[in-house]
């Protein structure tokens, strides 16, 4: 990475450059696939020279990381007008999920090439693993907003799981979108209203104490068997 200390300009320029090394490789994921594409071919397309490529990026699962926080940004960004309209919980979640939709369709083709990388929670390209950690957590950061700021009533045991489930959740409206072959993903759309509509109910039902235990439960069986969230709790701890 450039270091934060550089003069305006050259730090100007090399945004720049990252930047373009960036949406070369993602175009070139879309063209190639994933494991088609190499560093050196990158680096070529983009006009750099390889060791350049590699200064910005060690590597195809940092660009992919690069990709990842490049989506949460736009998201977050995406995000602000419904967010600071409503306050009911099922509208700002669908508000929430839908402006993820539009915002990854154009990846749309990418996603389903690169996904059998992805799916291994071993893998560095999971949105599970340690090396996501940073996009992960901007993305709960979503929901945990969407959480605070609507006029649902969360028991404060529970304000720190519940944006992890709700993101576990939207994890699996994006698995569906991968596969989703519908016209517009109109079916991805309208699960992400039903997800939302169920979602809120669940929240809803949580603050009743009898439940709570439950909700505890579902979030230690998610941490414990995913491992980067493993860790991102573990280090929560400390």
């Amino acid at each position: 990475m450039p270091a934060e200390n550089e003069p305006q300009p050259a730090k100007a320029k090399s945004e720049q450059t990252r930047t373009l090394i960036l949406e070369t490789a993602m175009r070139l994921f879309q063209e190639r696939g994933y494991d088609r594409t190499t560093m050196r071919a990158i680096a070529k397309e983009a006009g750099v020279s390889v060791g350049n490529a590699y200064y910005y990026f060690a590597g195809k699962e940092h660009l992919i990381q690069g990709f990842y926080d490049r989506i949460a940004a736009e998201h977050r960004a995406a995000v602000r007008d419904v967010l600071d309209r409503e306050t009911d919980l099922e509208a700002r979640l669908a508000g929430v999920l839908r402006a993820w939709l539009e915002i990854a369709a154009p990846y749309h083709e990418f996603a389903a090439q690169f996904f059998k990388n992805a799916a291994d929670p071993e893998s560095p390209l999971s949105p599970f693993s340690a090396e996501s950690e940073h996009a992960r957590e901007a993305a709960i950061d979503v929901h945990r907003e969407v959480l605070a700021g609507s006029k649902a009533k969360v028991p404060a045991e529970l304000a720190e799981v519940l944006p992890e489930l709700m993101w576990l959740s939207q994890m699996g409206l994006v698995l569906y979108w991968v596969f989703d072959r519908s016209p517009g993903r109109e079916r991805s759309l309208r699960l992400a209203g039903r997800g939302a509509r169920l979602t809120a109910r669940g929240v809803s039902l949580a603050r009743f104490r009898v439940l709570r235990p439950l909700v505890h439960e579902v979030h230690e069986l998610f941490t414990d068997f995913l491992p980067g969230m493993a860790q991102t709790a573990a280090m929560r701890k400390k």
